[in-house]
């Protein structure tokens, strides 16, 4: 799996830090932003935060000034005068916001997908309920290498890489 090269927790009503919570299948959201250059630039920066907002008001996480909090913790935690090319995750619960940085790893020329016959909860939101898939991905060399998860002959998703889709199911 990733080593992460930073990992922190906060709680949500005062931002104090906290012991280290990855939240994986706990009841809540995240999102995964690719931090990249010097400055630092999140790549669809925007839409990851609409999207985050959204699955939050969804899932009935509604903490007060949430995003201003999010967008606080993220211009904090990264280094401006570093040069990047990394994922940034953001995870939420009721209880914390937690992020973690780790290095984007580089995908080999022959990358290919593994199907996993599987649709994960809620998959339209980027929820927290992860385990089946993380399993999957640790046995997994993510350079080479990424699983998607397909239910009654459509591709749904993912594991780590971004799918583009043309026409429907045409990848």
């Amino acid at each position: 799996m990733a080593i992460l090269l930073l990992k922190k927790s906060y709680r949500h009503k005062d931002l104090k830090e906290i012991k280290f919570h990855d939240l994986w299948n706990s009841y809540g959201v995240f999102t995964t932003m690719r931090a990249v250059g010097r400055p630092v630039k999140i790549l669809f920066f925007k839409e990851h935060i609409e999207n985050l907002l959204k699955s939050l008001k969804i899932y009935k996480i509604d903490k007060k000034n949430i995003k201003k909090n999010i967008l606080k913790l993220i211009k904090f935690n990264l280094n401006k005068k570093k040069k990047y090319d990394h994922l940034f995750r953001v995870a939420v619960n009721n209880r914390m916001i937690s992020i973690s940085l780790r290095k984007r790893p580089k995908p080999k020329s022959n990358f290919s997908l593994k199907l996993i016959n599987y649709k994960r909860i809620d998959p339209e939101y980027k929820n927290l309920k992860y385990k089946k898939i993380l399993s999957h991905l640790k046995r997994m060399d993510t350079t080479k290498s990424d699983i998607a998860l397909y239910k009654d002959n459509n591709v749904l998703e993912t594991g780590t890489s971004n799918l583009l889709f043309f026409k429907k199911n045409k990848i």
